[in-house]
């Protein structure tokens, strides 16, 4: 019997040459924005810092901008970004940037209008369990790269500062008000970086379809997006300037964040979040590709007939293997897309990953988002975890 929720309340406006459509978009009430970008300067390079700064002059809005935010966001840097906004009297924050700076700009805002610091907030680990007396600023999303589709979901990817946990942070309020996606935003990300982000929004679908709180329109949604990421993922690394390859990956990017939001990732994502916070300079895209197919062999016993749906959806005739090996296609085809996206050569060793940290990682796993196995089709144990680690740093 059917019995599921749906409830994404951003507006996301998409398609190449959509950015221009903020200077004249209904905008959130008030007259200034903080502009959240990351620190490595390309937004500036780039000419898009400039741009939106332009078109939002163009609805008489000033802006401050907050441009400290890494790769992997910690909780001093949007404590740091919150306490500006109440400062400067910011009205509503606009994320322009990457899966982490767009992750940050969600707790920015919802630090915005409540008291105390970002880790009181956080609701497992080590966090404070409290729950925010007010609604999130309003957030404006714009983002640069295709992977993530955090622009689709209330969810904030945060690390502790000093510490070596890895949480997410988010409610009702904290889904942008906006989102807008534009692909000519995506045509200056490097091939790697193409790479790193592509497969992850394939994963988010992966993992949303095999979710235990899958439903109708996430199946729709999971399935389109994983043909369409392993289809056009190849061409949007070796083709950077495709509009085609960049506008289809932005599509399964925005997808997989839906997906996300309607029925949540599941534990790969668990795995891979410990093994950022331990090596914060590991890519996270890297981080799952490694993990992947020691993950999915676990669960295929439980979910033969999703992992064949998920084969199918790829590419491939599963009608011409044995009935008993048909779900088992789909991790060749994982294999395939993995070599063909430049995974093989890569080693999570190279961002300091050991066998001796196993132990350390599982517990790490298990303690931060250990919610992620409830919605794991198959049970695991210790030794299971241990050994999908393991073998991810063999790899």
């Amino acid at each position: 019997m059917l019995n599921f929720q749906i409830f994404i309340p951003t507006r996301i406006v998409f398609g190449p040459g959509k950015l221009t459509e903020l200077g004249t978009m209904s905008l959130p009430k008030g007259k200034k924005a903080m502009i959240v970008i990351d620190k490595s300067g390309a937004m500036i390079e780039h000419g898009y810092l400039d741009k939106v700064q332009a078109l939002l002059a163009k609805q008489e809005i000033s802006t401050v901008v907050f441009d400290k935010i890494s790769p992997n966001p910690n909780s001093d840097q949007v404590d740091e970004a919150a306490k500006t906004a109440r400062e400067k009297g910011i009205d509503f924050i606009v994320a322009l940037g990457g899966g982490s700076t767009i992750d940050a700009a969600k707790a920015i805002a919802l630090l915005t209008t409540n008291v105390g610091k970002c880790w009181d907030y956080m609701q497992s680990g080590s966090g404070g369990g409290v729950n925010p007396e007010n609604p999130a600023a309003p957030l404006i999303a714009i983002p640069t790269t295709s992977g993530t589709g955090t622009e689709a979901d209330q969810w904030a990817m945060i690390s502790k500062s000093e510490g070596t946990e890895k949480i997410s942070l988010g409610n009702d309020s904290t889904f942008p008000a906006v989102s807008i996606v534009d692909p000519e935003l995506v045509v200056s990300v490097s091939p790697r970086m193409t790479a790193y982000n592509g497969i992850n929004a394939f994963f988010h679908a992966v993992e949303a379809f095999l979710s235990t709180q899958h439903q109708p329109m996430s199946d729709m949604l999971a399935l389109e997006a994983v043909h369409l990421s392993s289809h056009y993922l190849p061409m949007a690394i070796a083709e950077g300037e495709n509009i085609e390859g960049r506008t289809v990956m932005a599509w399964s990017s925005t997808a997989g964040g839906m997906c996300e939001t309607l029925s949540s990732c599941i534990s790969l994502h668990a795995f891979q979040h410990a093994l950022s916070a331990k090596y914060p300079e590991l890519p996270h895209g890297l981080g799952l590709a490694k993990l992947s197919v020691p993950y999915f062999k676990r669960l295929i016993p439980e979910s033969p007939e999703r992992f064949e749906d998920l084969a199918m959806a790829m590419g491939y005739d599963t009608q011409q293997f044995d009935e008993n090996m048909r779900a088992t296609v789909f991790l060749e085809g994982i294999r395939a897309l993995l070599e063909r996206t430049g995974f093989d050569d890569e080693s999570l060793r190279n961002y300091g990953a050991k066998e001796e940290d196993v132990a350390e990682l599982v517990d790490m796993t298990e303690k931060t988002m250990g919610r992620l196995f409830e919605r794991t089709p198959a049970k695991m144990e210790r030794e299971d975890l241990e050994c999908i680690i393991s073998e991810a740093i063999a790899g």
